[in-house]
């Protein structure tokens, strides 16, 4: 009886795992099925522990446990690097049937070869989302494993971690504890099987509970003491953190009993820095120069702290305008100068059109480092937090204070929160002055890359618009220098 034979007689296959990690013994049973075309709704994949014969004999009369063999000249499986990826993470996943998904999703590739560029598919926005999970499950593991040392009878010592991962993640992960701890003696003890490694075996054993791990060791105050002294109250975010590390996990590490009193001590810090309307500042720089050395050593927000430079504004110390962008961007971190990228030459052709020198303003940004993130070898922009414009706010202020400028032109809504102190609509704002306690007038449009993001009528809208904010600036330029 040939395997097409078997299907159109109604035969059922159970499908025990030997392991519930073993994506290649998945594979190969799948591959096996699809070639004599048993469709998913003929079998069982049951993991080890799982509730058990779904099709016996008694139920389904005919059924069939024994593994169909393909003909000779069965059809390849094609299965794209897209889902072999992702189905690869899957397999690790904790959910019951996410074995019938992936061999659902195999199934179906066979008649439609190009059906996991469909974000719109149940079938594969699930495969996504048990990747997605599973990666976030090994992050964790890399992240949050702490080791207790323990010295064992024959005074060698050797270092234990306890950790409960949500997925089968412990054994694909086994590698990168092996690079990191190469020269220890380790085992990691999971309720989902242990680990360990003896500096150049790797064994494994049985599931393992809490109480057989270590409660804790000398090395831990050690610890403790750095990682409150690395801290640091200028990039808190509870809800980042909570979400990154979440308190199941703080039971395991010997850092985590501080975090209550080390954000309830940097929130406090914060409200007084805010209520003294600094930053813990020292006195302001009394030149545009000395201004220029400082934010180079400034490290009062994150943007501080990536791999760029400090761009100081240029332009005169005394002038009558004052040009104040969002931040630098990968060309002016590169160049070391505001508004030289695509976005300052646009400005550049629209400052010439309403008749405003550039050379005789003062032009800088809010934020003085560039913020962006790593995708390969690219810088992509990121919008400064209200946090961190609050924070760099006091460098545009101290370089107002010097150069003193009669008008202020904001560009973009960053840019304005930098000189107000509160985020404000640019379409309600624009085209009016806004009185500033210096005496200075302060006037806010769109930021040139606004235009740059568009095109065809929206551009050309934008753009008019644009020109007509600046057309009013050199206007009241003229009526203040009269």
């Amino acid at each position: 009886m040939t395997a097409l034979q078997h299907v159109k007689l109604g035969t059922y296959y159970v499908v025990h795992m030997p392991e519930p990690d073993d994506f290649g013994f998945w594979r190969e049973r799948a591959r096996a099925l699809i070639q004599c075309d048993v469709p998913p709704d003929r079998i069982a994949w049951i993991e080890p522990g799982g509730s058990g014969d779904l099709f016996s004999h008694s139920d389904f009369p005919g059924g069939e446990r024994r593994m169909p063999v393909p003909e000779p000249d069965a059809k390849p499986v094609r299965a794209n690097k897209r889902f072999l990826s992702l189905a690869r993470n899957a397999a690790l996943h904790s959910d019951p049937e996410r074995f019938a998904l992936l061999y659902r999703l195999l199934w179906r590739l066979q008649a439609k070869p190009r059906m996991m560029e469909d974000k719109a598919d149940l079938d594969v926005r699930r495969l996504e989302e048990l990747d997605k999970n599973v990666r976030r499950d090994s992050h964790k593991m890399h992240a949050f494993v702490r080791f207790r040392r323990m010295e064992g009878d024959d005074r060698s010592e050797h270092y234990v971690a306890w950790f409960e991962p949500e997925h089968h993640i412990v054994r694909t992960n086994a590698g990168f504890f092996i690079r990191r701890f190469a020269n220890m003696r380790w085992s990691i003890l999971t309720p989902r099987g242990c680990l360990h490694w003896d500096g150049e075996t790797l064994s494994e054993s049985p599931p393992a509970e809490r109480s057989d791990a270590p409660g804790g060791d000398p090395m831990e105050e050690l610890w403790r003491k750095y990682y409150a002294s690395i801290f640091n109250p200028a990039r808190l975010k509870v809800g980042a953190m909570l979400r990154e590390m979440p308190k199941k996990y703080w039971k395991n590490m010997p850092e985590a009993e501080l975090i209550p009193q080390l954000v309830a001590g940097a929130q406090s810090r914060e409200a007084q820095m805010v209520a003294a309307g600094a930053l813990e500042f020292e006195a302001r720089p009394q030149t545009l120069a000395a201004i220029g050395e400082a934010i180079k050593d400034c490290r009062k927000c994150a943007i501080g702290c990536l791999d760029n430079r400090a761009v100081m504004g240029e332009g005169p110390e005394r002038a009558s305008l004052m040009i104040v962008g969002e931040q630098p961007g990968d060309q002016e971190d590169l160049a070391g100068q505001p508004f030289v990228g695509p976005a300052g030459q646009l400005l550049d052709e629209h400052l010439e059109k309403a008749g405003i020198d550039r050379p005789r303003a003062y032009v800088t940004n809010t934020v003085k480092h560039f913020k962006y993130v790593q995708r390969g070898k690219r810088r992509l922009h990121q919008t400064p937090t209200a946090k961190e414009i609050d924070t760099c706010r006091w460098w545009a202020e101290s370089e107002r204070a010097i150069v003193k400028p009669r008008l202020v032109l904001a560009l973009g809504a960053s840019a304005a929160r930098g000189i107000l102190g509160k985020t404000v609509s640019i379409s309600k704002a624009r085209g009016a002055p806004i009185p500033l306690e210096d005496g200075s007038e302060l006037w806010i449009t769109a930021h040139p890359s606004y235009l740059l993001r568009l095109d065809g009528d929206a551009r050309a809208k934008q753009a008019a618009l644009f020109d007509a904010d600046l057309a009013a600036v050199k206007e009241r330029l003229v009526e203040l220098q009269a």
